[in-house]
């Protein structure tokens, strides 16, 4: 069994038309009219579609800090009536392991310390 293998183009890829499929329910399909109440009309696409929620009121504020332990930048959702932090991203959880991992980082580029005890004996 061979362990090498190679990838190599074949040439340029074929061009397919793609055309929608007709059934012949849809060409034999009778007009509907329906009362205003009932008609559905199509979104204005110039409408900017927002896919975030957004907050019910203007009570919230969002703040963006450095946190120095974890070498991150941390974004908050700040509740303005009483301070609490409503959203966090990213979360205390990730930054523990982040200041802890960082902190392994910054403890492997200090130089060793020489060995303090006598080694002849």
């Amino acid at each position: 069994m061979s362990t090498d293998f190679s990838i190599k183009s074949v040439g340029a890829p074929a061009a397919i038309a793609v055309g929608q499929p007709v059934s012949d329910a849809t060409s034999n399909a009778v007009a509907t009219q329906l009362p205003a109440n009932q008609a559905v009309t199509a979104a204005d696409p110039s409408a900017g579609a927002r896919n975030d929620p957004q907050p019910a009121s203007d009570s919230v504020s969002h703040q963006a800090f450095f946190d120095q332990a974890a070498a991150s930048i941390v974004f908050q959702v700040v509740n303005s009536n009483n301070d609490q932090v409503v959203e966090q991203f990213p979360d205390d959880a990730t930054l523990r392991r982040r200041a802890y991992f960082h902190a392994l980082d910054l403890a492997k580029d200090q130089p060793a310390r020489p060995l303090a005890t006598d080694l002849k004996a």
